[in-house]
């Protein structure tokens, strides 16, 4: 332990001294994370972060998911806020699946192992950045391949999840109703504003109230997630100290989307895989969004892995059997 703390004492005394003496560079990179959160995060995210807080707090979240629940609950064998968080996480890509589940986990909505059920693959890159920024950039002409690989993939992992290592969730559900009832279990963990907020959902006192509290939290969480961006970004400036250049490959293990401008479409498949895996900023910033839960990052991490080795075979297997789509 002692070792460690060594080590990462003289990493960040290092990182430090970079800062100091490549000043114009370090600015250069933290500037490229404060402009991709502020002009790609808070409009992308913000928006439904609060929107889906004001949701959660109203207790709306079983009527939302109704647009999906005809026929994700039967095939996935869930509950209705399994269902909103699979929605949510799908749609509003990193790391929405993580905040929406934790949220969720938190009010006793969902039980832990509901939660830990979608946190092994609802927590993807969003459709939205990932066909208008992604695939773009990537000189990906081609759609349907890459969506299934994106977002097809993770859906059949999760199905077969469902029916081998959390094939108990079924089993849970009916000893929660059994001895104690969902509905008693959600009023024990919520807070007294929240169950008084219930009681009066029409009451438009109610809904500014809601409003309220989700509009704080989204923007203290938006404001640690564009922290986590800064950070990963400006510590692309250590191999450039280091070698006297940048260095391409790492930029989209540490953050995503900066990562992704450096390499451009020189190497598309590897860039596939990093936006499956994420890299090391959403890691974080799955962290910040769970880490007041009893969820488990190491239990993310591994489905992540082998998520990302998943999409590596059918990548792989989608070039071998159409090569010129490799170009395309």
């Amino acid at each position: 332990m002692e070792r460690t703390v060594n080590l990462l004492t003289l990493f960040f005394l290092f990182f430090a001294g970079c800062i100091l003496t490549h000043s114009a560079l370090s600015l250069t990179y933290a500037g490229l994370g404060l402009e991709l959160w502020f002009s790609g995060m808070i409009p992308a995210l913000l928006p439904f972060m609060i929107l889906s807080g004001i949701m959660i707090r109203m207790n709306l979240t079983e009527r939302m998911s109704m647009a999906v629940y005809p026929l994700v609950g039967p095939l996935y064998g869930v509950r209705k806020n399994v269902c909103y968080c699979m929605l949510l996480g799908f749609l509003c890509g990193f790391p929405m699946g993580a905040r929406v589940t934790a949220q969720l986990r938190e009010r006793g909505m969902l039980t832990r192992r509901e939660g830990q059920y979608l946190l092994a693959f609802c927590n993807n890159i969003g459709p939205v950045y990932f066909c208008s920024f992604a695939l773009p950039l990537l000189g990906r002409r081609l759609v349907l391949p890459y969506l299934f690989g994106m977002y097809g993939v993770p859906l059949l992992y999760g199905l077969l999840l469902r029916h081998t290592a959390y094939r108990d969730i079924g089993v849970a559900r009916k000893d929660l109703s059994g001895r104690r009832g969902f509905g008693e279990l959600r009023a024990a963990g919520e807070p007294q504003s929240l169950r008084r907020t219930s009681v009066r959902n029409t009451a438009p006192a109610a809904v500014l109230e809601a409003a309220e509290q989700s509009v704080q939290t989204s923007v203290q969480s938006i404001l640690t997630l564009g922290g986590y961006m800064i950070l990963f970004n400006l510590m692309n400036l250590i191999p450039h100290v280091l070698l006297g250049r940048p260095l391409p490959l790492l930029g989209p293990l540490l953050e995503i989307t900066g990562g992704l401008g450096m390499l451009k479409q020189s190497l598309p498949l590897y860039s596939l895989l990093a936006l499956s895996f994420g890299g090391l900023c959403c890691i974080a910033q799955t962290y910040s969004c769970i880490r007041d839960t009893d969820l488990s990052l190491s239990g993310y991490l591994f489905h992540k892995i082998i998520l990302t080795l998943l999409n590596a075979g059918f990548y792989l297997g989608w070039f071998l059997l159409r090569p010129d789509s490799f170009l395309r």
